[in-house]
């Protein structure tokens, strides 16, 4: 069966499912193209207040497919490259994409498919859950982003542990450093994420994704930029339909609704 991307509506959660089970969920192209249709279309869709990506058969992601990688090194170099900016247009997609999209990672989150569990807003993940950036095992180097994560949330020390030495480690080492949001019990992390998805839909989709944008921003501007940014964004938002909503509904001791 080829590597595809299961999609399903629950309720106003978009569920994306990584399913190449034949190779441990591992990428491929065409999950990155999937995604990105999938993601351009909830974006426009208010009906959808969040996204849940989790993997198929409990097995959130194996990464990249070895043989693939070993077949692209008989190929021009620009192939492999052609590959990579295809990810990385798939993860610079998940930072921009304007509401919350929730990893929730049973099994193991390996190589890229750390990295994609990197790039999501919140992380859920079972308590026996592993993640790892072995890609010195095979004297390869990160991709996706994972070593920018890792290098900017962690202590360099376990950074290194993980990039370098290619450690394997549980929810529970990455927990207190806030890589991971809520651990589970196995086998629950999609039953956690979609109740946070559903928390997250009572509030204002178009706050959310203006303090997303901010969160993004804040990591490359200086304070007095972001200053500026933090104005822009509070004086639009006073000026939607949800701010004046959300200001009336707690002045009336009563629930917003938002649009």
């Amino acid at each position: 069966m080829p590597a595809q991307l299961l999609s399903e509506r629950v309720d106003a959660t978009l569920v994306l499912t990584i399913s190449n089970p034949e190779a441990r969920n591992a990428l491929h192209p065409d999950i990155y193209a999937a995604c990105e249709q999938a993601l351009s279309a909830a974006a426009e869709d208010d009906g959808i207040r969040a996204v849940v990506l989790t993997g198929a058969d409990g097995m959130f992601c194996a990464g990249g497919n070895l043989n693939r990688l070993l077949g692209n090194r008989d190929q021009p170099p620009q192939v492999q490259a052609d590959s990579i900016n295809l990810l990385h247009r798939w993860i610079a997609l998940l930072h921009a994409f304007p509401k919350p999209i929730i990893a929730a990672v049973e099994g193991a989150a390996a190589g890229a498919g750390f990295s994609v569990v990197l790039a999501c807003d919140f992380v859920v993940a079972a308590s026996n859950a592993k993640f790892v950036m072995a890609y010195v095992k095979v004297g390869l180097t990160p991709d996706g982003g994972g070593s920018y994560e890792l290098a900017r949330a962690l202590p360099r020390q376990l950074a290194s542990e993980l990039l370098i030495e290619g450690r394997t480690v549980e929810a529970s080492r990455l927990a207190p450093f806030g890589l991971i949001n809520r651990v589970t019990a196995p086998g629950a992390a999609l039953t956690e994420a979609l109740q946070l998805a559903q928390s997250l839909a009572g509030q204002s989709t178009h706050a959310m994704g203006r303090i997303k944008a901010l969160i993004n921003h804040a990591g490359t501007a200086s304070l007095a930029e972001h200053l500026d940014q933090e104005r822009e964004n509070f004086v639009a938002a006073l000026h939607h339909h949800d701010g004046g909503e959300g200001i009336r509904a707690f002045l009336e001791k009563r629930k917003p609704v938002f649009k």
